[in-house]
């Protein structure tokens, strides 16, 4: 078995367990130079917390043990497809290569919707289920100016 194998069986094996003890189907494994750096599940079940889904919860572990945001090198191994949000932050994060075992339209036949979030969010603005519209106040500089600025100082 390969490690690729290995890692991608691991992270579907923690999934099945969460969802045997009550939380969502989904489990992470984040893997550096052949070293697991972090092993985790959706939480949303018992923080309430949208954003504890299994890959964000290992990002954040990663980020803390690493002591930085820059995960480059790092590679994702997640059960199923990771959702938008996570999959943004796993770029964000600098992380070029990822790996799920089951893809988010299976998800879907069996009552899970990522897939169609994915596809809403390639909708424009106006034709997406939440209204999000800019909104720019008068007579104010953007922060990105400042956030500039004090980099080139």
């Amino acid at each position: 078995m390969t490690d690729h194998e290995t890692h991608i069986r691991d992270a579907v094996a923690l999934a099945r367990d969460n969802a045997a003890a009550g939380g969502s189907p989904y489990g992470a494994v984040v893997v550096r130079d052949g070293t697991v750096l972090a092993r985790s599940v959706n939480n949303v079940h018992r923080t309430n917390d949208p954003t504890e889904h299994a890959e964000m919860v290992a990002l954040r572990e990663v980020s803390r043990r690493l002591g930085s945001r820059d995960l480059a090198g790092c590679i994702v191994y997640a059960s199923g497809q990771p959702c938008p949000m996570c999959h943004a932050a796993m770029r964000l994060s600098g992380i070029r290569e990822g790996y799920f075992a089951y893809a988010a339209e299976e998800a879907d036949t069996y009552g899970l919707e990522t897939a169609g979030l994915y596809a809403e969010l390639c909708r424009p603005l106006a034709e997406q289920p939440m209204h999000l519209a800019q909104l720019r106040p008068a007579d104010e500089t953007p922060p990105y100016a400042v956030w500039r600025d004090r980099r080139s100082s």
